[in-house]
């Protein structure tokens, strides 16, 4: 269970990893959610307020994937691998990566592995 407490210390961090961090059209934005039971990546150009991209694990490319996946952190990896191939798509291959608040290992590290994999550049 997830206790008030551990919900506002994300939102200091969050708050104080946004104060640093910004995406412009060039270099956007990996902002990635989790939840207990999906993952979320949103490509963020700051300057126009504006999402360029999102992919999860429900979306209709990836959620036919995931079937044949065990365990989340392989799941986060193949959500990154998928960002980065519509980010290149779009011809962005130098990114900034927010993690968000959430600390960087298990399934936020397996996204930015699986980007990096796909070729994106931090």
């Amino acid at each position: 269970m997830i206790t008030k407490k551990k919900i506002e210390h994300r939102r200091r961090q969050k708050k104080h990893i946004r104060l640093r961090l910004s995406g412009t059209a060039e270099r956007p934005r990996l902002t990635v959610f989790r939840s207990l039971r999906h993952i979320y990546a949103q490509l963020v150009d700051d300057g126009t307020g504006k999402t360029l991209l999102s992919v999860s694990d429900l979306t209709k490319e990836v959620r036919e994937q995931v079937k044949d996946i065990k365990g989340q952190s392989a799941v986060g990896k193949l959500v990154g691998q998928m960002a980065a191939k519509k980010a290149l798509a779009l011809n962005i291959s130098q990114i900034v990566f927010d993690r968000n608040g959430y600390k960087y290992h298990g399934v936020v590290k397996a996204m930015a592995d699986g980007a990096r994999e796909g070729g994106l550049k931090f």
